[in-house]
C-alpha cells in the first residue's frame, strides 16, 4: 500500500486515514491498486498534535467561527513524509480550476501529496512558508478536502498506463479535442419510441466519425460556448 516503487505515488495527509482507499479501491481503480500501478500512504494529521488531547486547530485569531488547523502540526505532517516529491496540493475555492489539462500535467510526477483541509481552513503560513498548488473542483463548499482529493486522484490514476484497457475510450473523451463529447447510444434500438441513429447502424466508420464530430461541436456549442470559444481560439492558433 505504500510502495514508492509503483507508477504513480500519492501521500494523503487527512484527519480520517481510514475513509481511503474507499471508492478508489473498487472498479478499474482498484485493480490498478492491486497491480501496484499507483500506491498510497496515509498520514493521520491528529499523529502530530500539540497535546495528549489531539489538538491539531485552533481558533482563528481577528475572532470569527470554527476552526483553523494550525501551521506547526501541518509541518511536521509534510515533514514526515520521507523523500518526499511532486506538488504539495491544498484544495481551496481560491484555487485554480481542476481541468483534463491540469490532470495531464500532474501524472507527469511520479508522486504527489494531497493535504486534505477540514474545518475552516489551514493557517496562512503554509502557503506562504511551502509551495502550494491550490485547486478548485468548482464554486461551491466541501465540509473537507477529502471529497475532492478522490475526485482528483480518480482522473489521474485513469490515465496512467494499463488502468483502461483501450486507449481509444481515452481518447474520444469530453475535453480531449477541446469539444464535449458526442451522444452515446446501446442496444435496444429502439426503447420508449425512441430510435438510435440510423448513422450509428450503417458501418460506415466514416461517416459515423464524422457525425460524432458534428454532434460534439453541437453539444458543446449549447451546453458549454465558454468551452466552444476557447475550441475556436485553439483551431485558429
Amino acid at each position: 500500500m505504500i510502495s514508492q516503487e509503483s507508477l504513480f505515488h500519492v501521500n494523503l495527509i487527512t484527519l480520517f486515514p481510514e475513509i481511503f482507499p474507499g471508492i478508489l479501491g473498487h472498479s478499474l481503480i482498484g485493480k490498478a491498486h492491486e497491480k501496484n500501478i499507483w500506491s498510497y500512504a496515509t498520514i493521520n494529521i491528529r499523529d502530530f498534535a500539540v497535546d495528549s488531547y489531539g489538538t491539531v486547530d485552533d481558533v482563528p485569531f481577528g475572532g470569527g467561527a470554527g476552526m483553523i488547523l494550525r501551521p506547526d502540526v501541518i509541518q511536521a505532517a509534510i515533514r514526515s513524509i520521507p523523500n518526499r516529491t511532486g506538488p504539495l496540493i491544498y484544495f481551496t475555492p481560491r484555487g485554480q480550476s481542476l481541468t483534463q489539462n491540469l490532470v495531464k500535467s500532474l501524472i507527469q510526477h511520479p508522486s504527489l501529496t494531497l493535504l486534505c483541509g477540514r474545518y475552516e481552513g489551514v493557517d496562512e503560513r503554509i502557503f506562504q512558508h511551502y509551495d502550494v498548488l491550490e485547486i478548485s473542483l468548482g464554486d461551491f463548499i466541501l465540509t473537507n478536502g477529502d471529497i475532492p482529493a478522490f475526485a482528483l486522484l480518480d482522473a489521474c490514476i485513469r490515465l496512467l498506463p494499463g488502468v483502461i484497457g483501450k486507449q481509444e475510450s481515452l481518447q474520444n473523451e469530453s475535453f480531449e479535442s477541446g469539444l464535449l463529447e458526442h451522444p452515446l447510444y446501446t442496444k435496444p434500438v429502439s426503447w420508449e419510441g425512441l430510435d438510435v441513429p440510423e448513422i450509428l447502424r450503417s458501418g460506415h466508420h466514416g461517416k459515423i466519425d464524422a457525425w460524432r464530430h458534428n454532434e460534439s461541436i453541437k453539444v458543446t456549442r449549447q451546453r458549454r460556448p465558454d468551452l466552444w470559444i476557447d475550441y475556436l481560439k485553439n483551431k485558429l492558433k
